[in-house]
């Protein structure tokens, strides 16, 4: 059984598809604890609704980003997950927890196409037909990691940002619980 910590910043959608997965009964994977850098965040609320372990580590309680970067890299390891998913986690993880966990993140994005924060607004103005989203091994860079995994969305002539958004969320939401049913069983190896 593949042990995962989840880490999230704000409503928790993604992680509310990998508790869906595992309450199903069908998961190859367990989710041992969920993280985020905020508290009072419905993805926590989401984390205790389901009775998994929860943590914060917040960036303005230590004096620096190092100092952070390891309290974060403890409080993971407290839980002693094969794999971390970072699912909505809008912090830039530092080098000390990246050496010591394999993280895995979504984007609402072909990478390389379009990464950082804004990558569904960027798409709709440089007027995309296929978006999508991708899921890779997270490393020192912003969206630059090996790509794992990626699904197509068409760009509707009539969608915003907000339209848009949703129905990469659909295909995000599928595509990460996937990818750790292929991890969890092997099909997908996890860098050493």
């Amino acid at each position: 059984m593949l042990d995962v910590v989840v880490l999230v910043s704000g409503s928790g959608t993604l992680l509310q598809a990998l508790i869906d997965d595992v309450a199903s009964g069908g998961a190859p994977y367990r989710l041992v604890g969920v993280g985020s850098d905020r508290t009072d965040i419905a993805g926590l609320a989401r984390a205790r609704a389901a009775r998994l372990e929860t943590f914060v580590v917040d960036v303005a309680a230590h004096p620096d980003r190092a100092a952070w970067d390891a309290a974060l890299c403890q409080a993971i390891s407290d839980l002693g997950p094969q794999v971390v998913v970072s699912a909505g986690f809008m912090k830039i993880i530092g080098p000390v927890t990246l050496g010591r966990h394999r993280i895995l993140n979504t984007h609402p994005a072909l990478l390389p196409s379009f990464p950082g924060a804004h990558a569904v607004r960027d798409a709709l103005t440089h007027g995309v037909v296929v978006t999508g989203t991708t899921c890779h091994w997270v490393d020192e860079g912003v969206d630059t990691g090996p790509i794992i995994d990626q699904r197509e969305v068409r760009v509707n002539p009539d969608d915003d940002e907000a339209s848009l958004h949703e129905r990469i969320k659909v295909q995000e939401r599928l595509m990460l619980v996937d990818v750790l049913h292929r991890i969890a069983t092997g099909d997908l190896p996890v860098p050493s």
